[in-house]
């Protein structure tokens, strides 16, 4: 009796799928949806390629639901709506519907309340302005009271004669300090997209950037000891660096790592 009852409490309990679940699952039903397009309007993947640029394996790792042989989810979401839209549907709306983000980080409370530290802290902020009005009132009357006493010792006592005050020198020359040039970071590297790609840069370790960038974008991006990119369509970035003509990272559409070190040495 035990035992049924939990299984009864497991088959009630609802099952919370990952992120990577849900991208999963979500590709399968539009990947089968555009398949099932495709065959009624009796168009070869070979002229989906042509129509959209896309490689043909990409097309086929959608249509089969196979995100491990895509890349970012940014661009599964683009080449969705590119692969739609050949295809005469709706690829906006299509290729929203394929998640980039759990649905449960993406909820916002509805009602902010002020802590009571807020309450606290605007008090205290009340008091410190009290106290820097209080302390300004006491250096004035201090200066005030500091000035009458100079003014009355100055009064008191009889002026110099002429031939004892000495002449004043004239200032030394003061010669100006260089300012220091600029000194920039060891690794510098500067791309320029003549396509829109995604691109994520890591500085030292850390993360610089991550993002879609715009056609015509110019970047340049700078470490101490090593910068790596993860490039979405490496054929549509050039790289530049040690003075040498830009040169793309690789072929249009297909993702790309490079990594480089000191003096701007491609690793």
């Amino acid at each position: 009796m035990k035992r049924w009852k939990q299984q009864q409490q497991q088959q009630q309990e609802p099952i919370v799928l990952t992120l990577e679940q849900q991208r999963a699952e979500k590709l399968a039903q539009i990947g089968a949806t555009l398949r099932r397009r495709r065959e009624d309007k009796q168009i070869s993947l070979e002229r989906i390629e042509s129509t959209t640029r896309i490689r043909q394996s990409f097309l086929q790792a959608i249509e089969a639901g196979n995100i491990d042989k895509l890349p970012e989810p940014v661009y599964i979401r683009g080449f969705i709506k590119q692969y739609a839209e050949a295809l005469d549907l709706d690829g906006t709306e299509l290729a929203n519907s394929f998640p980039l983000e759990d649905y449960r980080q993406s909820l916002k409370p509805v009602g902010v309340s002020l802590p009571p530290a807020q309450l606290q802290t605007s008090h205290l902020y009340a008091i410190y302005i009290l106290l820097i009005i209080g302390a300004v009132s006491i250096l004035s009357q201090t200066l005030s009271n500091s000035d009458f006493q100079i003014g009355q010792t100055t009064q008191s006592q009889p002026p110099l004669p002429v031939a004892n005050v000495a002449k004043p020198k004239a200032p030394a020359k003061v010669k100006p300090v260089a300012t220091p040039k600029k000194q920039t970071k060891p690794v510098e590297i500067g791309m320029t997209f003549k396509e829109k790609s995604w691109i994520r840069v890591i500085a030292d370790g850390k993360k610089a950037f991550e993002g879609e960038l715009p056609q015509g974008t110019q970047r340049t991006w700078t470490a101490n000891n090593r910068l790596s990119f993860r490039v979405g369509n490496a054929g549509g970035v050039l790289v530049n660096y040690n003075q040498e003509e830009a040169k793309p990272l690789g072929e249009s559409g297909q993702v790309q790592e490079v990594t480089f070190g000191a003096n701007n040495q491609r690793l």
